[in-house]
């Protein structure tokens, strides 16, 4: 299937602008997700081997290690086709506590021959109330066949001093509606966004963060949603340091390593276009910070490994160094829609393979 997309499909979809090729690509899934029929087929496609045990993290269950990274489904109109086409987890958004249209178009780039996308969308979304009564209507927590995720942002309108009431905002609004809670303060595509992650501005998130959450889970017929911080691959260790204290006295659950980067390594040192770079020349370096994390908190803290997943190796290459979820999206706009489930089977090998010889 992946051979058919890559010479027939995806010289199709590279002929148009590349939002345009991503929005088709969200309705595709969308409707795939309400042929439910469809989807049970392909499922059952897709199931692993009953060897293969399911990758527990931060107190769910997942039936394969691989997810759909945020960035691909902003408003959650097409998640629930995700098990279908092989994803052990998805994660939408950025959501942001209002809706707002993102940056001036063109936005998003592609560049094939590096297997590299630049983007500076700037969390184009419909914002929480909106994508909260669309999960309304959709499979819950505790019926859905794969663990949702939900990244929150903040609204480019609230300054820094707002920054906390804008993401309580979202967090009070979608809270009900995740298996789990992504704090996103690494976009570099929303001004100042980044600076979130500086110590001061971080705890005071974090902080205000885990006391709604803690007081959400004491009503009645409530419990804790884990939440986890997505950072940046900019960062230097000594600044991902500061973050892993801040991460551990507030008791988050885990952290996502990484997000798009500023830098401009070998080809893109010459290319004129603002935004984050993704794709195979993050690679290297998110699988690094994957690495620093691990052996930095022992192994204690569950890591979401991103960036530059392309196939088994390089999906392989996070786990090894310490991650105990992937998830990929530009990876899929050159592999294709079943990109997740050869992924995820192929990891499923490699894991058996591995118990057989120990």
């Amino acid at each position: 299937m992946n051979f058919l997309y890559e010479k027939v499909v995806r010289p199709v979809l590279f002929k148009m602008d590349s939002e345009h090729a991503h929005e088709r690509g969200v309705a595709a899934m969308a409707l795939l997700g309400r042929l439910t029929p469809v989807c049970r087929i392909l499922e059952r496609l897709s199931r692993l081997p009953a060897a293969a045990k399911p990758v527990e993290a931060f107190g769910l269950k997942f039936p394969n290690a691989v997810g759909l990274a945020a960035g691909f489904d902003k408003n959650a109109r097409a998640w629930p086709a995700a098990a279908a086409l092989g994803f052990g987890h998805v994660e939408i958004g950025t959501v942001t506590a209002l809706g707002q249209p993102g940056n001036p178009k063109p936005r998003m780039f592609r560049y094939p021959a590096e297997e590299a996308v630049i983007n500076r969308m700037g969390f184009n979304n419909e914002g929480c109330e909106a994508v909260a009564a669309r999960l309304a209507k959709q499979p819950g927590v505790g019926k859905r066949r794969i663990p949702l995720g939900v990244n929150l942002g903040k609204s480019k309108v609230a300054d820094l001093d707002q920054a906390v009431a804008d993401y309580l905002t979202s967090f009070a609004k979608l809270a009900d509606y995740a298996d789990y809670l992504v704090l996103n303060v690494s976009s570099p595509n929303t001004p100042d966004l980044r600076k979130l992650q500086d110590e001061e501005r971080l705890r005071e998130l974090l902080g205000a963060i885990t006391s709604a959450n803690r007081e959400r889970a004491a009503l009645p017929g409530k419990v804790r949603v884990p939440v986890l911080l997505k950072i940046a691959p900019d960062l230097s260790f000594r600044q991902i340091d500061a973050v892993l204290t801040a991460i551990a006295e507030f008791g988050l659950d885990g952290i996502i390593a990484t997000n798009t980067t500023l830098a401009r390594p070998g080809y893109f040192a010459s290319v004129n276009e603002a935004g984050g770079l993704s794709g195979v020349p993050v690679r290297k370096r998110s699988t690094e910070i994957v690495r620093y994390i691990a052996l930095a908190t022992g192994g204690t803290l569950p890591i979401i490994g991103v960036g530059g997943i392309t196939d088994e190796a390089s999906a392989g290459e996070k786990l090894d160094a310490g991650a105990t979820l992937v998830q990929v999206y530009s990876g899929m706009i050159y592999r294709g829609p079943f990109f997740a489930r050869d992924l995820a089977h192929g990891l499923s090998e490699r894991q058996l393979s591995a118990v057989a010889c120990g």
